[in-house]
């Protein structure tokens, strides 16, 4: 077989479907990667043999840039040789997501890891940028272990397992040792949709310090919020202390 030739054929023809066929360019661009990544491990004589791969790769990269005039560097090639060893055993890979989201995702060893991500991805409907962000943030790694537990299982989970631990607030370099509970709840304000996604899927903002009536008093809320997939309401008591029986005590109150 002429792997450069075939090669050579099927980046033509996801450079024609780029341009002609704009509701499915994702696809095509994904198999191309992984068609491509598939031959230029065949060419190489076989997984394990980097070496020499690298080298064909540079000389590939040099014809296709001399005989077309596209710029399929070194890298990109080297990137869909790994798009192909990382995904080579999936049955299906979700098309909703890019080269780009995927390209991100190849970062990561941990297969439940990577799942987790990609649904998340799929889900949302984010950017490759603001997945990198998640992933930096160690969205996966601050669930609780059961939780995981049971994605890997497919299980069903309840509200309070998707709730990341710690939740990453943004403080502008503020003393945490010294900060106030108003200043904790207009951090969490003033960043409200990066607080909610850490949460979990689901949460919409009601308001603040809402006001409830216990009895013959009345309290506030510091932040009220609705799951509309659970169908409940989400009570925010904030605290910068260690929390304690009474504070517990305090929310059930609210609860009944």
């Amino acid at each position: 077989m002429n792997y450069y030739s075939e090669i050579k054929e099927i980046l033509i023809n996801n450079e024609i479907n780029k341009k002609v066929k704009e509701y499915s360019k994702n696809k095509v661009e994904l198999e191309s990667y992984y068609n491509v990544g598939k031959l230029l491990i065949e060419a190489q004589g076989g997984e394990g043999k980097n070496t020499y791969g690298n080298e064909l790769i540079k000389n590939y990269s040099i014809k296709l840039k001399t005989e077309l005039n596209i710029n399929y560097n070194e890298r990109t090639l080297r990137r869909m040789r790994q798009f192909y060893m990382t995904f080579k055993n999936w049955s299906a890979l979700p098309t909703e997501l890019t080269i780009s989201h995927y390209t991100v995702l190849m970062t990561i060893k941990d297969i439940e890891k990577m799942k987790y991500y990609i649904n998340v991805a799929k889900r949302d409907r984010i950017g490759y940028r603001q997945l990198q962000e998640i992933i930096k943030n160690k969205e996966y790694e601050r669930l609780p272990e059961s939780t995981k537990e049971k994605l890997k299982h497919n299980e069903e989970i309840s509200l309070i397992e998707t709730v990341k631990d710690p939740i990453l607030i943004k403080n502008n370099n503020l003393d945490v040792n010294n900060i106030k509970e108003k200043t904790l709840q207009k951090l969490i304000l003033d960043d409200l949709n990066n607080f909610l996604s850490q949460l979990g899927n689901g949460y919409t903002y009601v308001r603040n310090e809402y006001k409830i009536k216990i009895g013959n008093s009345y309290n506030y809320i510091d932040i009220l919020l609705y799951n509309y997939i659970f169908k409940c309401f989400v009570v925010i008591e904030l605290k910068v202390t260690p929390l304690k029986k009474e504070h517990i005590g305090q929310i059930e109150i609210y609860m009944n």
